[in-house]
């Protein structure tokens, strides 16, 4: 059985925390479908490096958000232009299969005449140009699927806000984010408010998965509201503290992402290493960064430390040369 989940809170570290709620708490027994809007908001990848990704300036003076999340892959701007869905359910399958719960949606919105399809690795498009970016987390078999849908939303904060990777802007010959996104509204066969698109998408949505409201007191919200405050409301989770690495290397991978890699090496030994970017990883980093502390900086100790590694657990898609040139 499916349950639904329509949060009345605009603040994105509760909608975040209640999804982890969702995810944690709530009988695995069942799946989940949430809506839910933001007020101003960057929600950053878990994997990014929140000073690279955002405009902090401008995020400061418009008063904006900015919450990491739990899933990899990129950040995304939320306005109450913004319609947010997430599943929860079995992950079942192969890992980051984003078609699945992206369909649904797709089928909601060609009932509406617009021409969406779902793109590239986690995108929905509308004639070549993204409203959808799609990420998920995935532990102990469930999954936790969550995916925007630009409605109405100001595409010159969009811009503003989040700078764009020189990385990926020469990798897929990108001019601006500006270009690169659109609103679903104007491709519409006929009109209406983003509340009566939510509207209209939850009924679609309810309907193809039978889904039932999750009783009134199938949340506990103080939990969520510990959750919020302890985790999603910190500057440490939110932003955390880089240190002053003596290597830093960024390179965009095709079909994996954007990799940062910070490194410190004494007397050519790994020091200390992170990694950061808006790629998706089945695996904590902190596993592979430790395999990595303490190794001589060369190709056959990397290669030796990680023979039994799978890449592709903790990058997505990428191979063992790419992390390699990467590293060295």
């Amino acid at each position: 059985m499916m349950y639904y989940i329509r949060s009345k809170n605009y603040d994105a570290s509760f909608n975040l925390a209640l999804e982890q709620y969702v995810f944690d708490e709530l009988s695995s027994a069942h799946s989940y479908l949430m809506l839910w809007q933001n007020a101003n908001a960057i929600i950053i990848g878990k994997h990014q490096n929140t000073m690279e990704e955002i405009n902090a300036d401008y995020v400061k003076e418009h008063g904006i958000q900015v919450i990491r999340r739990l899933s990899g892959g990129g950040a995304v701007y939320h306005d109450m232009g913004n319609i947010n869905f997430t599943f929860v359910t079995d992950a079942g399958g192969e890992a980051f299969d984003f078609a699945g719960f992206c369909y649904p949606v797709v089928k909601v919105l060609q009932s509406l005449g617009v021409n969406a399809e779902v793109s590239g690795r986690n995108d929905m498009t509308i004639n070549g140009l993204k409203f959808s970016g799609n990420s998920q987390y995935i532990k102990k078999g469930r999954v936790m699927h969550h995916g925007t849908i630009l409605f109405d939303s100001d595409l010159t904060v969009v811009s503003e806000a989040l700078r764009v990777s020189k990385d990926k802007i020469k990798s897929k010959g990108i001019k601006s984010k500006r270009s690169l996104v659109t609103n679903v509204r104007p491709h519409m066969a006929g009109d209406c408010s983003a509340e009566q698109f939510l509207e209209i998408l939850e009924i679609g949505l309810k309907e193809q998965f039978e889904a039932q409201m999750l009783p009134g007191d199938g949340i506990d919200i103080e939990k969520v509201r510990s959750l919020q405050r302890l985790v999603y409301g910190t500057w440490e989770w939110n932003y955390g503290s880089s240190p002053a690495y003596n290597i830093h290397r960024k390179r965009y991978f095709e079909n994996v992402g954007k990799i940062e890699l910070y490194m410190e090496v004494v007397d050519g030994r790994v020091e200390a290493i992170a990694f950061f970017g808006d790629f998706f990883a089945v695996r904590d980093l902190n596993e592979l960064e430790g395999k990595l502390i303490g190794l001589k900086l060369s190709e056959a100790s990397v290669r030796g430390a990680l023979v039994h590694v799978s890449v592709d657990e903790y990058f997505r898609n990428l191979e063992m040369e790419d992390l390699l040139l990467l590293l060295l």
